[in-house]
């Protein structure tokens, strides 16, 4: 455990084991669900094997209670972008409602420049948004010295160069086209393991797309794997026919059942798919 110059004492900084913390592995939604459970378990597998590579978890604690948390990773196996070299990314920080402004987020950020200067990274770098104020918010992070390197609307790449050689992390760009299966509805499913919304999500996808047997034909990408990543750059995305359905948090079976359910009428009703 480590207390950080500028941090409350009652903060402490821990790394975690996520196979070994419940917090962790369930993106702190403890007790909430089986299928959130049934995530947990999921993440916490493939993080634990991503150790070897680089990857880190830390926990703020206070007073002994987790109240959030952080990872890092080398931008090289970050499956939630973005692309670049010689870097650290922070995908995700999250500290507990109500538990914010009391140093917990400070103390997670100083954890992980810590972790990437240890790893020999050049910078550390995350994606951030000017439209939230409790997920990733681009104030905070300015407040702790990152500074933009690329912007699109309200999102920005933010990042701490540590080196003049350091170069500026870049956004995806999404590769997709859709292609037809005559007499099927199409679904592509663009998912990871790493964040838990994309995980449930995927996996509702394929419990719903079963129901519909093989008039549903579910393709997968998955950006665990480097090279599907850096060909297709969507890290989440759910497209029926060709059309991009979402809802920001986990999509709902009945919000998928029915996208569905109207291709397949279109389908039926033309004789083909015209979608």
């Amino acid at each position: 455990m480590t207390q950080r110059k500028g941090v409350p004492p009652d903060v402490v900084v821990r790394d975690a084991r996520p196979l070994e913390d419940y917090f962790v592995a369930t993106c702190s939604h403890t007790g909430e669900s089986d299928e959130i459970d049934a995530s947990g378990r999921r993440r916490a597998a493939w993080m634990e094997a991503m150790q070897e590579h680089g990857l880190r978890a830390k926990v703020a604690t206070i007073d002994g209670r987790p109240v959030g948390f952080v990872y890092t990773m080398p931008i090289e196996i970050c499956p939630w972008g973005p692309v670049g070299r010689d870097l650290t990314v922070l995908p995700c920080l999250w500290v507990l409602p109500d538990q914010m402004k009391r140093g917990a987020g400070r103390a997670l950020v100083a954890a992980a420049e810590e972790e990437a200067r240890r790893q020999g990274s050049k910078g550390i770098v995350t994606t951030a948004y000017e439209q939230y104020d409790w997920f990733m918010p681009a104030a905070f992070f300015g407040s702790r010295g990152f500074v933009e390197a690329r912007r699109r609307g309200g999102t920005a790449i933010v990042w701490r160069p540590f080196d003049d050689t350091a170069e500026p992390p870049q956004f995806l760009e999404p590769n997709y086209r859709y292609e037809p299966v005559p007499g099927k509805v199409v679904v592509d499913l663009f998912w990871h393991t790493f964040c838990q919304t994309v995980d449930v999500e995927a996996a509702r996808v394929r419990e719903v797309a079963a129901e519909f047997g093989d008039r549903v034909a579910l393709n997968e990408y998955c950006a665990d794997d480097r090279d599907t990543l850096l060909r297709y750059q969507i890290p989440r995305a759910i497209y029926v026919n060709g059309t991009e359905i979402g809802w920001g948090y986990e999509a709902p079976r009945d919000g998928i059942r029915e996208a569905i359910t109207k291709a397949i009428a279109s389908v039926g009703a033309a004789g083909t798919d015209r979608s």
